[in-house]
């Protein structure tokens, strides 16, 4: 008995990350005031994101000895603080696990402080697969 009312404390305390795998047109919904931001247009985003995360907010990839998390992969050496790299910059002044769940509003504000200082080639995928022919990206339903 006393485990089971130590787990549903836990429980309550730490509620689970809310996740979601989004689909083409509900993230072109959530983003479509990021359109023209930094002078990318939201089908550039959105193919940049098929091919950084799958659209899937849980994605985390271990690279180098760092970590990028959700969506847009943001990285924890220089924009976001988590246990692996005590040295972070933090640039955004948040925690990595806040890029986990499905509420992209702190994902949004640190990404615009990621091409204000990097550009959008901080994005790998983005110059080779989503810098041209981007009629697959666009959603119908805009």
């Amino acid at each position: 008995m006393m485990s089971f009312v130590s787990l549903l404390l836990i429980g309550i305390m730490f509620p689970a990350i809310q996740a979601k795998q989004f689909t083409k047109c509900e993230l072109s919904q959530v983003l479509k005031d990021m359109d023209g931001f930094g002078g990318i247009a939201l089908p550039e985003w959105i193919c940049t994101i098929f091919h950084t995360s799958g659209y899937d907010t849980q994605t985390i990839v271990s690279n180098n000895g760092s970590t990028e998390y959700g969506l847009f992969q943001i990285n924890n050496k220089c924009w976001c603080r988590d246990n692996q790299i005590l040295q972070s910059r933090n640039i955004c002044d948040i925690s990595c696990d806040k890029f986990l769940d499905d509420d992209l509003t702190d994902d949004m504000i640190c990404v615009k402080k990621i091409l204000d200082k990097e550009g959008i080639d901080y994005w790998l995928a983005h110059k080779p697969l989503c810098s041209e022919k981007l009629e697959q990206w666009h959603c119908e339903k805009l």
